[in-house]
């Protein structure tokens, strides 16, 4: 529909619904790793490296909003507003990272480059509508934990720490989005299976558990997939609560701050 066919009402466009997410899950896997990295090597480096990834998390909503009016062939008020908050939000990711570049040299480029294959496939999903798809969340997640690789190798880190901290957050990543997935339409329906969801939880405890074992990975990391395996069958294996999908949400934060905890305490041991 053409700009001028719209409704009075639709030319004020409210600013928060162009420049703000309306998921809130997004936020955890963005926020943990920034806050693990910044907890185990606080640098301004990595301050701004969290900040550049800040930015780059909010750049997907408003592209997402422009992608889907022009799939409509259409140009509303809203979309020209996108336009200007994806384009203010890419440059202040490219000038935070640059000023971390200057500052800290490109160590944490790897990181970067490693991930970016990740990002850009979850936003390509993203901008074809199937961003809510289960590979599409997972591998956006999983490009988010690569800021605390980042944040780390900025700040000077070792680099064992530094990418064990990235292996930790993609499994953590893995585990909830399953979870969170099941959990919602456990919720709803109160008949989904559980088994496939607790298999990848027990299988990535025991694996942690193992590469614990070995000394390759902090007791304390496998602590934390054993309370969210946990958490998990306490969840998924009773009745439905029929709780809100707000509740499941906040929840889930909470459990990702202990975890985190649990990371960063065990990651600083072993530093």
């Amino acid at each position: 529909m053409p700009e001028t066919a719209r409704p009075a009402a639709a030319r004020g466009v409210p600013w928060r619904s162009v420049a703000l997410p309306v998921e809130h899950g997004g936020w955890s896997f963005l926020f943990e790793p920034v806050v693990l990295g910044l907890v185990l090597s606080p640098s301004l480096s990595g301050a701004l490296l969290g900040l550049a990834a800040l930015a780059g998390f909010l750049v997907r909503h408003p592209l997402r909003l422009v992608a889907l009016d022009r799939r409509k062939g259409a140009s509303y008020p809203r979309t020209a507003l996108a336009l200007r908050f994806a384009a203010a939000y890419a440059g202040l990711a490219a000038a935070f990272a640059g000023l971390a570049l200057a500052r800290s040299g490109p160590h944490f480029l790897s990181a970067v480059v490693l991930a970016s294959p990740l990002a850009l496939f979850a936003l390509a999903f993203d901008l074809t509508g199937r961003g809510r798809e289960a590979t599409a969340e997972v591998a956006g997640a999983i490009a988010l934990g690569a800021s605390s690789t980042a944040i780390l190798l900025a700040g000077g880190a070792g680099v064992r720490v530094a990418w064990l901290a990235w292996a930790l957050q993609a499994l953590r990543a893995l585990t909830a989005i399953l979870y969170v997935r099941a959990r919602l339409r456990h919720e709803r329906e109160g008949d989904v299976a559980p088994g496939p969801v607790m298999a990848t939880h027990a299988g990535v405890f025991a694996l942690v558990a193992i590469l614990a074992a070995l000394g390759l990975a902090p007791s304390l990391a496998a602590a934390a997939f054993g309370v969210l395996l946990a958490r998990a069958a306490w969840f998924l294996l009773r009745p439905a609560l029929h709780v809100r999908a707000q509740r499941v949400g906040v929840q889930e934060v909470l459990f990702g701050l202990v975890t985190v905890a649990l990371f960063a305490i065990g990651l600083g041991m072993s530093k």
